[in-house]
């Protein structure tokens, strides 16, 4: 089967990315031909078809002209569609599977996939499809106001990175796809990591049938380590303000711990500066890594007591806390979202109340307290990911429950009602 894996961004960047090249990685060593596509970037390795990918965009542009061009393409990308329409003519696909793929590309792609009657698979991994800033996080707190296609709200709560301006492109965005073109309704199957994204979307007024299939990691390229070398503690992740930092440095502050911050993000010279303001005489104990990966990152990991997950939003099903659990480390994770999914209190980690500065803190003390027990936790939280988040099971669900399905539907399909356009 050749599939065609698609996701703006196509180098390690955020969990959507991690899991557009992981399911490729896992494609492929199961004899099928993975094709990837997405937006340039510098930092993407090199792909066969990338003279075809859209043109990266600089939503910090200055310039108007350019601005005007980034609202159109947001909206409906020509650019997106016409390129697409080229690589489908030249691969022929037999399945597409999309990931995150909204303003740098737009689903503008999505009528070339129905021209041509291919089948196509989304994998969701925020919140887009009803809330628009996707992340369901405004003004500092939880936000759900555009429940049943309220999307006039984030224009008034000027949702967007505060902004008026991108707050009203984004809402213009939402009516336009999801309630004049329809535009979602030409995917044929959803796919939610976790049972709280399936299950809030459909609170939300989301109607089409989802799929869960939670993210998976390769246990083979994750050696376990349950004691520790140091007295550390990691978060390792994008650092932004529905992450929870704050709380987490304000809870270490004074303790006889060390907190490692890795990743890089919009935030990172705020919280610097934060854990430089502490007064004289308390315990200085916050060290920024920036953005690591790989055997570096999972060094890193490996050395630490445990990890730490402390969002303020509806996190999905969080990389982080799959890969802590592969290495053989429990997560103090907050108690919001799909992070109760994974780890259970007492036994793979501890959770603490989202936000709560003292409940965090009461925790940390609590694992720092009783090494055995983090030992034990971290035994069970690698057990857990072996049996529950390995690639064979993720593999089986998507191929089977997903893609051999939705062939076989398609198949079906086209020989009662073949193409209008055939793929030369």
């Amino acid at each position: 089967m050749k599939i065609l894996q698609i996701n703006k961004f196509l180098y390690l960047k955020g969990g959507d990315a991690i899991a557009t090249l992981s399911t490729g990685k896992l494609l492929s060593s199961y004899g099928h031909k993975v094709v990837y596509w997405g937006m340039k970037h510098p930092l993407n390795p090199k792909y066969e078809y990338e003279d075809l990918f859209v043109d990266n965009v600089d939503f910090d542009s200055k310039d108007i002209i350019n601005k005007l061009k980034i609202v159109s393409n947001i909206l409906y990308s020509f650019e997106a569609k016409r390129k697409i329409e080229a690589l489908i003519k030249k691969e022929k696909p037999d399945i597409v599977h999309l990931h995150n793929f909204a303003h740098q590309i737009s689903p503008s792609i999505l009528h070339v996939f129905k021209k041509y009657k291919i089948p196509v698979v989304m994998t969701m991994h925020d919140y887009k499809l009803v809330c628009a800033n996707y992340t369901m996080f405004s003004n500092g707190k939880v936000c759900e106001v555009c429940k049943n296609g309220k999307y006039y709200n984030c224009f008034k709560k000027k949702c967007m990175k505060n902004s008026r301006m991108k707050s009203l492109v984004s809402t213009i965005e939402m009516y336009l796809h999801n309630n004049i073109m329809h535009i979602y309704d030409l995917i044929d199957i959803f796919i939610s990591p976790s049972l709280f994204l399936k299950n809030k979307l459909e609170e939300m007024g989301f109607k089409k049938d989802i799929v869960y299939i939670p993210n998976f990691v390769n246990f083979d390229e994750f050696v376990p380590k349950y004691d520790f070398e140091e007295k550390s503690i990691v978060y390792f992740g994008r650092l932004s303000k529905e992450k929870g930092l704050f709380t987490l440095i304000e809870a270490v502050k004074g303790m006889d711990i060390k907190l490692k911050i890795i990743g890089d993000g919009p935030i990172r010279q705020e919280l610097e500066d934060t854990a430089r303001s502490w007064e004289l005489g308390v315990r200085r104990n916050v060290e920024f890594l920036g953005y690591k990966t790989g055997d570096d990152l999972k060094d890193e990991i490996r050395k630490a007591m445990f990890v730490i997950v402390p969002s303020e939003w509806y996190e999905n099903n969080p990389m982080s806390v799959v890969e802590a659990f592969a290495l053989g480390k429990p997560v103090i994770g907050a108690k919001i979202g799909g992070i109760p999914e994974l780890v259970e209190d007492g036994v793979r980690g501890y959770l603490f109340k989202s936000g709560d500065i003292n409940d965090l803190r009461e925790k940390i003390s609590l694992a720092l307290s009783d090494t055995s027990k983090l030992i034990e936790m971290g035994k069970n939280a690698r057990r857990f990911a072996a049996h529950k988040l390995n690639a064979e099971r993720h593999y089986d669900s998507l191929s089977v429950d997903v893609y051999l399905k939705l062939s076989y539907e398609y198949l079906m399909s086209y020989a009662k009602n073949p193409p209008k356009e055939k793929i030369s």
